[in-house]
């Protein structure tokens, strides 16, 4: 674990009784966020100038499938912003009668706001990736790739659940790094049920969850061309990479996703 405690605080500004939101619309009973990079970027500098704390999360379609099936994920992802990270939910946004929705994938989004807070002086902490050294590779890559950036600390947390003692290390590391944004990359459903798990322990304004998006910038896992990104041929693109681990999690998620949508698309051409 590395934490760099040597940054100041912010002068965060006192909280209005409400913090800033962003329209949403429900997929499967999931609100989703109709929102682009640059207006959830908006977001989160409005939630860190007031001093909020909030959970953001870039959900893919089996995001929203655990959730029509796990409670314990249900209630997580009904306490976060919730931004549509795979092209099947904005789709699925469209059909509903919302053509402004717009996809915000994790691993970019991750990337610009690194971007702008190089320019910001927004701090952040990694909690995530493989191992140590795999998160020293993302911290590298990222000071490389963006000039300025302002990491305050790390860890890569073990596979299984920490205990009492290892919760309470890491939220004092967390706090005592101040960061304004603690990254997220753990997977689905995982970050969102630790995020609000930890959202009152954590001093930082946002917790974002970003799932695969720590091997992607370390240079770990390749991403899809982006021509399937666009068509909606990612899963593909990951399932024929690792197969052993994915291809149960698209065979039983993929169809039920399909039909649960075509009902509720029905409901809503009725319903007018």
């Amino acid at each position: 674990m590395s934490v760099d405690i040597d940054a100041q605080p912010s002068d965060r500004a006192v909280a209005p009784s409400l913090p800033p939101d962003l329209p949403r619309a429900s997929v499967l009973g999931i609100p989703l966020a109709l929102a682009d990079y640059d207006a959830t970027m908006e977001w989160m500098d409005a939630i860190v100038a007031g001093g909020y704390r909030a959970c953001l999360s870039a959900a893919a379609v089996h995001l929203v499938m655990v959730a029509q099936e796990d409670d314990e994920t249900r209630d997580a992802v009904l306490q976060t912003m919730t931004v549509p990270d795979g092209q099947p939910l904005v789709w699925a946004l469209r059909a509903l009668g919302h053509p402004q929705a717009s996809r915000v994938y994790g691993p970019e989004l991750m990337a610009r706001y690194c971007e702008r807070s190089a320019t910001t002086g927004i701090r952040m902490f990694l909690y995530g990736g493989r191992t140590e050294d795999a998160l020293a590779q993302l911290q590298s890559a990222l000071h490389e790739r963006f000039p300025g950036v302002r990491i305050v600390g790390g860890y890569s947390p073990p596979f299984r659940a920490l205990d009492d003692d290892e919760q309470r290390d890491v939220a004092a590391a967390i706090n005592a790094s101040k960061a304004d944004v603690v990254w997220v990359g753990t997977g689905q459903p995982k970050q969102e049920k630790w995020m609000a798990e930890m959202r009152d322990r954590l001093d930082a304004p946002i917790l974002a969850g970003v799932g695969a998006a720590f091997d992607f910038h370390a240079g770990i896992v390749p991403q899809a061309p982006a021509w399937m990104q666009r068509t909606g041929l990612e899963w593909s693109y990951r399932l024929a990479r690792e197969p052993r681990r994915l291809w149960r999690r698209y065979a039983r998620y993929n169809p039920r996703f399909v039909a649960g949508f075509v009902r509720q698309y029905v409901a809503h051409r009725r319903g007018g």
